[in-house]
């Protein structure tokens, strides 16, 4: 999962138990930032502006349930460009799908009753959102196990192709968006949940798991630092 070398060094290399708990307590808390950024109502991230666009195309099939046939349709992609390098345990990557998309609803349901109607008190929800969102994504990072079918494509792109992750990831996400967009259009006669906040998101995310990043790296050292100085006091 790690894409870069700071990456690297958080990631968990210990107990698969912890880090698979560590994962699923990722997935939660980054459903329940989307699930309050919805709530706060001034945009959302590109795929969860695409998912949460076709609740209101076709209201019987819940977020999470469109959230899941977009993984599975990001599978088939990554299957039809990898095709015999294609492999049975990156069905795997469904698992964790699915347990995402039963935390979304889950999260949805819970946060209902939260209605905010003052702006600033939008804004202030939507970086709260965003933090948590952040958060489930370094967890996820520092569990390092099975890559989502979306991250799996994007990564597989990056590998066939040689051109830049970050460059690939932007291609993708503008993409989500115009398609979210032109759906919008054609069926609802306007763009849904493209708003001020989807920029936001695009911004505070990336600027919160760095914040992550470095509070890590300094609990790091200061835990090196107590634990030399315990062992330099024991008594022999």
């Amino acid at each position: 999962m790690a894409h870069h070398a700071r990456e690297a060094e958080v990631i968990d290399t210990g107990s698969l138990t912890r880090r698979w708990i560590t994962y699923i307590i990722g997935i939660d808390i980054l459903t329940l930032g989307i699930s309050l950024a919805i709530r706060a109502g001034i945009g959302i991230s590109p795929q969860s502006s695409l998912t949460r666009t076709m609740t209101l195309v076709y209201r019987p099939l819940s977020q999470g349930t469109y959230n899941f046939m977009l993984e599975l349709f990001m599978l088939f992609l990554t299957f039809l460009i990898l095709r015999k390098d294609f492999k049975l345990k990156q069905l795997a990557s469904l698992i964790p799908a699915f347990v995402l998309a039963s935390c979304l609803d889950l999260n949805l349901m819970l946060t209902r009753p939260i209605v905010v109607d003052e702006y600033w008190h939008k804004l202030s929800l939507l970086a709260c959102a965003d933090a948590l969102l952040a958060f489930g994504l370094f967890l996820m990072i520092r569990a390092n196990l099975v890559l989502m079918p979306i991250d799996m494509f994007v990564n597989t792109l990056f590998n066939r192709t040689g051109w830049k992750w970050g460059n690939i990831k932007t291609a993708f996400d503008c993409t989500l968006l115009v398609v979210s967009a032109t759906i919008g259009c054609l069926f609802l006669g306007k763009p849904e949940f493209i708003r001020e906040g989807t920029f936001m998101n695009a911004i505070l995310v990336g600027q919160y798991i760095k914040l992550y990043f470095y509070l890590f790296e300094r609990l790091k050292v200061v835990t090196t630092r107590y634990t030399r100085r315990s062992l330099e006091h024991r008594p022999n």
